[in-house]
């Protein structure tokens, strides 16, 4: 979830709007809820760069992972990106161990409410997790594994909830799944840090979410890839290379019936309800959503099935056409971990008559290639962890001027720009808490670029509304550039029929050919007027070109 900036999916709540603060460099910015823009000094990110906390807390591990006389039981530590049994790399060693010893094995879920408030997470995702985590909690009962729920009131308590309930429960080894962003990291070195100083404990955190190890994938003077055309052609040739990165590891078999008797408070153990802050509009858009997006490992394995049954014949060309909902629709059973990217992968390569993923189905290459980025993307984070931080990738970006344009924000969030594929986009999100990636792309650009408002606080929105939403990805996504897309041209490419905007904006459901792509454009000023649609906030052309001289101006003076 998000560090140091942050990220509400309820349908139609928008954020209050910021007030101006000084940021730590001294620059005017927006402030909202948990100081949303907040970040570090562009100095303080290149010292974290340098020595990142992924580096810190492997080296912990290698004092952490220490061999024990006995193994007692066995914690498998739940994340909110590995709510899952099947192929789950730290739960799977978990109960390896176990097997060592006369010990059970037991696992737990660190409930955080804090935390979701100052990721932004929002209600559909903390929805989805809690539901999946209430079929995992019974999945795991059948076989006399109990799931407990340990919940850290503050964020600043996390650390000793985890280590009170390794001591309450005679844990001598804690396994888990490691998180790649800042604060995750920063927490797990805290927990290695006690682990250290303690006999007859151990902890070890292992890569679970991709098939290859974030930045081991390296050019070939020997540094991590940063580009992702070379990095997705290194990660074709690897994987094919060495198969086993695509092996996977069985769910556990379960304790002795005993441990029901032994740990009966773990059992009893109730899943949460949504905190107050994370509640739907009503039970009704709530049923709808969790129908849209039904939790738990068997739905998101059907949905792989369906996909490949239905939809991956004709991915490679309709990827890019949201009116015909081409997507597999999995990237939420991805970013919360329920079905591994491997066990997927398994099932497509099985369809693809064992191919390799770029041989074979060009579907099956297109669609691939889209988990590649989510591979890369972590990576990226990885290596350059101040992305985690609410700063760009490109530091220089951060000595943008935007503008305070309240009108113009509110307008964005609601799908009301006058721009009708970035509105269609927009009142997407807010209906069923996900939008097409190409509508990602081009309401990301209209927001940073034509209206020239900071990045981060529609980056934090897409937080807030996303059920899919994954730190690595969203940044990525989000990272300002001097591509602006045109919204109309795009519209008339990836929606040549105008389908999808007439789908999501339903008041130009009955306008003709393509003056639905631009109808304050396009049509007469009498009929524009009858659709009570509002014309565009801004100009493209000359709001590109604006942002354009901005950056130019601001990066030029820069010096990060």
């Amino acid at each position: 979830m998000k560090h140091e900036r942050s990220q509400s999916t309820e349908n139609a709540k928008q954020q209050p709007s910021p007030k101006r603060v000084k940021d730590s460099n001294g620059k005017s910015v927006h402030q909202g809820k948990d100081d949303m823009l907040k970040h570090p000094t562009t100095q303080r990110a290149k010292e974290i760069d340098a020595d990142t906390p992924m580096q810190q807390l492997e080296e912990l591990l290698e004092k952490t992972r220490k061999d024990q006389k006995t193994t007692r039981n066995v914690l498998h530590w739940f994340r909110s990106k590995d709510i899952r049994e099947d192929d789950n790399r730290g739960l799977h060693a978990a109960a390896e161990k176990a097997k060592e010893g006369s010990g059970s094995l037991i696992t737990m879920y660190l409930f955080s409410p804090k935390d979701m408030e100052w990721h932004g997470t929002s209600a559909p995702r903390s929805d989805f997790i809690l539901e999946s985590l209430r079929k995992l909690k019974s999945s795991l009962q059948e076989k006399n594994i109990p799931l407990a729920i340990v919940t850290a009131e503050e964020r600043g308590q996390k650390t000793d909830r985890v280590m009170q309930f390794v001591k309450d429960h005679d844990v001598s080894h804690v396994y888990a799944n490691i998180e790649y962003e800042v604060d995750e990291l920063r927490r797990d070195i805290k927990v290695a840090k006690h682990v250290q100083d303690q006999e007859g404990l151990s902890f070890d955190a292992l890569h679970d979410q991709t098939v290859v190890k974030p930045g081991t994938v390296v050019t070939g003077s020997g540094g991590p890839m940063k580009v992702f055309t070379p990095y997705h052609k290194a990660w074709l040739a690897e994987t094919k290379d060495d198969p086993s990165l695509l092996d996977l590891v069985p769910a556990p078999k379960g304790n002795d019936k005993d441990a029901l008797k032994q740990f009966k408070d773990l059992f009893d153990s109730e899943i949460p309800s949504l905190p107050e802050s994370k509640q739907f509009e009503g039970k009704e858009d709530q049923e709808r959503i969790r129908k849209l997006w039904p939790a738990g490992h068997d739905a998101g394995i059907k949905r792989v099935h369906e996909f490949l049954d239905r939809k991956i014949g004709t991915y490679a060309q309709d990827r890019s056409m949201p009116a015909l909902d081409p997507s597999s629709r999995l990237s939420p059973y991805f970013s919360s971990g329920i079905i591994s990217v491997r066990e997927a992968l398994a099932i497509t390569k099985k369809w693809n008559n064992n191919e390799h993923f770029d041989q074979g189905d060009a579907g099956v290459a297109a669609w691939v290639r889209e988990i590649v980025f989510r591979e890369f993307y972590r990576q990226v984070t990885v290596i350059t962890p101040h992305t985690t931080m609410n700063l760009p990738q490109n530091l220089k970006f951060d000595n943008v001027e935007w503008e305070d344009d309240e009108e113009g924000w509110e307008k964005w969030c609601k799908g009301t720009t006058g721009v009708p594929f970035v509105d269609a986009g927009m009142r997407q999100l807010n209906s069923e808490a996900y939008m097409h990636n190409r509508l990602r792309m081009n309401t990301s650009s209209y927001l940073s670029g034509n209206l020239l408002l900071d990045y981060r606080r529609g980056e934090r929105y897409f937080a807030e509304h996303l059920i899919d939403w994954d730190m690595s990805n969203n940044t990525q996504g989000w990272e300002p550039s001097y591509t602006i897309f045109n919204p109309v041209a795009q519209a008339e490419k990836c929606d040549p029929d105008g389908d999808f905007i007439r789908k999501w904006v339903p008041e130009l459901k009955d306008v003709k050919g393509k003056a639905v792509f631009s109808p304050h454009e396009r049509l007469s000023k009498a009929e524009f007027e009858k659709l009570d649609y509002p014309a565009p906030h801004v100009d493209y052309r000359e709001s590109a070109q604006r942002a354009k001289e901005r950056y130019k101006h601001d990066l030029a003076n820069a010096d990060p």
